[in-house]
């Protein structure tokens, strides 16, 4: 018997049943990293970077929040969601790296951390997008969750 949920008895995949668990309120807040090096970073400027495309963290927002609606049809077996929210931070760190926050809100019988990792997946990668004309050597260095609650578990990253 496998410990993945979205293996059944016989090993096959699908998606997981959650019929039977209660609706109740969900959040996940999801982080993205990605140093942009000094070239890009040398144009932010009053909390964004202006692009030939637009403003770049505007530009990540709508696309994050995009993401986030669609995940269901980006990974295979995630139950389409209803989204109550979805709210981003995008803040220059020290030196070279910008830090983008996604934090997720349904009211249903699962999880939504897919959806704030989703959506903090595509700020990053339309950063990357948007500012590739300037510097191909940016990195993303990591996504992560931090948050989640609601359902049968909450967690927090350490």
């Amino acid at each position: 018997m496998s410990n993945f949920t979205h293996i059944d008895s016989n090993n096959q995949p699908g998606m997981v049943d959650v019929s039977p668990k209660d609706i109740t309120r969900r959040t996940a807040t999801a982080q993205s990293i990605i140093d942009v090096g000094p070239k890009v970073m040398a144009l932010l400027a009053d909390g964004d970077i202006q692009s030939k495309k637009g403003p770049v963290f505007h530009t990540a927002i709508i696309a994050g929040t995009m993401a986030a609606k669609k995940t269901s049809d980006l990974i295979p077996f995630c139950h389409p969601l209803p989204l109550d929210s979805a709210k981003f931070t995008i803040n220059a760190s020290s030196g070279t790296e910008i830090s983008i926050t996604c934090t997720c809100v349904t009211t249903g019988r699962t999880g939504i951390e897919m959806e704030a990792l989703a959506g903090a997946s595509a700020a990053a990668l339309t950063i990357y997008d948007m500012c590739k004309a300037v510097s191909k050597e940016m990195i993303i260095r990591e996504t992560k969750l931090l948050t989640k609650t609601g359902g049968k578990s909450d967690f927090q990253a350490s």
